[in-house]
Parts: C-alpha cells; structure tokens; sequence
C-alpha cells in the first residue's frame, strides 16, 4: 500500500508535513552483526558484512553495526576499504539487540575495523581501512577501533597507497568533512599519515575528531598519527576535541604533522593530550610544513608531557634552519 499524504491546509503546514515525510524517511537503519546472513533489515536480519551495508546506504542511512572484528575484504585485495558515502552514519558498540541509539555500550561491545587481510601479519594489510570521498559534515564515523592499516605504498600507481593508513579522507578537488567521534586508532602505519591523512590538496579537507585516541600509530615519513594536507592552494583546518595522542611516531611531527605552501590553514584542538610522542627530527608533537603562508595551531586547555626531541607547547615549522619555532597560541 502506498503512502497517502492528506492535504489539510494549504501553504507552509502542508509543506512542513512534506518535510517530516522526507526526514522520516531519510532515517533508515541498516543493522550489521558479525556471521549474520540477512537483509539488513533489522539485528535478526542483519548483514553479516559492513562491506555490503555501506554499498546498500544512501544519504541519511544510520548503520548499526555490532561487537566484532570486521575486514574491508574476505580476500588479499589491498585496494580495498570500507567507503563511508556521504550522509551517512556509520556507529558502533552494539550488542544486538538495542533499538535505540541511546542503549549501546561501546567500551562493553568492541567494534573493530582492522586491516589484517590476506596471510597473517601486516605486509600485506590493507592501504587504507577506511576511505572517505567527499563527505560533508553529516557523515559520522562513531564507535569503533581502527587497527592495521598499512599505507607503505612506493609511490608507482596509486599513490595515495603511502597515505592514511587508518583513514583516507580525501578532499581533493572538492570537500571532505566528515566528524569521527568516540574511535581508537591503533598501530596502523603510512608514509605520510600513519593513522589518518586528510587530503586538502586542491580542495577542502576539514574533518572533527571528537573523543578519539591515537596511540602507537607510525609514519615512515611524517605525521606519526595525521598528515593535514593544505598544498596545492587547499583548506585543510581539522578540530580535535578531547582527544589523546600517545606513543605515535614519525619523522617530522611525531603525532600531527601540518602542510601548507601558498595558502594559510588551522590545526585548533581542544582540551586534547599529547604525551611520550617521538619525531626522529623536529616536533615531538606537531611540525608545521610552511610554504609562503603559515599553518596556525591554536589550543585550549591542552596537556603536552613528555614528546620528544622538543620542549613542550611549541609546534616546530620548516624554517627551523634559523632556528624558529612557531609558538601553540591559547
């Protein structure tokens, strides 16, 4: 039976009844469990791969997805992520059986996205775990572990495949920013970006974290836990609230390294915490790569203990040749 829609009154009450049909409508749930085999229809229902949910969402789709581990791929194909489109919320920390969102208990219920595909052990992991494409500022990630990635790509063929390994959030040539809420990112590696690279390049790319932690994440170049990218005449201006960078590692930015040439951009964090955090150069905690313009860091209520080589509250910059370092402004 279709839906009938009565028109009671002309003029602005039938066009915001319109408009609760629509909201109501846009409010889908696709539930996912480990080892399920339904429709996605409901927890009995549920798809047992997120894989699969995200390629049946649409904007305004929530995605529940259950305690367990989850790989973007059954098979070795390293390519591979789990692409969160636009508008839509993916959440974790489920037990199975909530009907509101209100009921889960992520510390209880562990969700895990992780990268361990292929043969056992982290060669072969995935490049990125997860991908986002120009994702505007509704789309949520919320609730999980992210663990493994393995962006160690050389530079031939795809070479974003040495950046992110966590997380590729990709704004080039457009915009991407999504919010990333209540999610640990552990122990993943990339050249550029171990955990997450926010590509701003010729785009926009101002993602918020909230509630996340960074720990044990490395880049082989820089950025031990994020590489902000605002080259190429791009906006890369990230927030980070309550979060803790931890034991991250890299050359040049041991947890956030900052990269602007012609353009100025903004790193802004919010009562965070940056502690025993190592860049085999400059900035324990953050380096900023400067070109003409400036990335500005500012804080509010922030903790720096222990990174090292550098004194604490100071983001190093690339003209430490005249041995300048730009100063974290409260």
């Amino acid at each position: 039976m279709g839906t009938t829609f009565r028109c009671i009154r002309t003029g602005s009450l039938y066009i915001a009844m319109f408009f609760l049909a629509v909201q109501h409508a846009s409010a889908q749930i696709i539930f996912v469990k480990k080892n399920s085999n339904g429709d996605g229809s409901s927890w009995q229902q549920s798809y047992g791969h997120l894989s699969t949910a995200l390629e049946n969402a649409r904007y305004g789709t929530q995605v529940w997805v259950a305690a367990g581990s989850y790989n973007p791929t059954a098979g070795a194909d390293r390519d591979i992520s789990f692409v969160i489109p636009s508008g839509v919320k993916v959440i974790g920390g489920f037990n199975g059986v909530e009907t509101n969102l209100e009921e889960r208990q992520p510390e209880r219920y562990p969700t895990t996205l992780s990268g361990e595909i292929g043969q056992t052990g982290f060669a072969d992991n995935s490049y990125h775990i997860v991908r986002f494409e120009n994702a505007d500022n509704s789309t949520l990630l919320d609730g999980f572990t992210i663990t493994g990635g393995n962006a160690n790509g050389e530079g031939t063929g795809n070479t974003n495949n040495s950046k992110g390994g966590g997380i590729y959030n990709n704004g080039h040539s457009g915009a991407s920013n999504p919010m990333i809420r209540n999610c640990r990112f552990v122990k993943n590696f990339g050249r550029d970006g171990g955990a997450v690279y926010n590509n701003g390049l010729n785009g926009e790319c101002s993602p918020v974290f909230e509630n996340c932690i960074f720990s044990e994440n490395e880049a082989g170049m820089d950025g031990g836990a994020i590489f902000n990218d605002s080259r190429g005449s791009g906006q890369c201006n990230p927030v980070f609230m309550h979060c803790i960078f931890k034991r991250n590692m890299g050359t040049y930015g041991g947890a956030i390294c900052q990269a602007t040439d012609d353009t100025a951009c903004a790193l802004i964090l919010e009562n965070c915490t940056f502690v025993e955090n190592v860049a085999y150069l400059r900035g324990g905690a953050i380096f900023s790569i400067a070109g003409s313009e400036n990335c500005f860091v500012k804080i509010g209520g922030s903790v720096f203990e222990a990174n090292f080589p550098d004194e604490q509250g100071r983001a190093f910059t690339n003209a430490e040749a005249r041995n300048e370092a730009y100063r974290i402004k409260e």
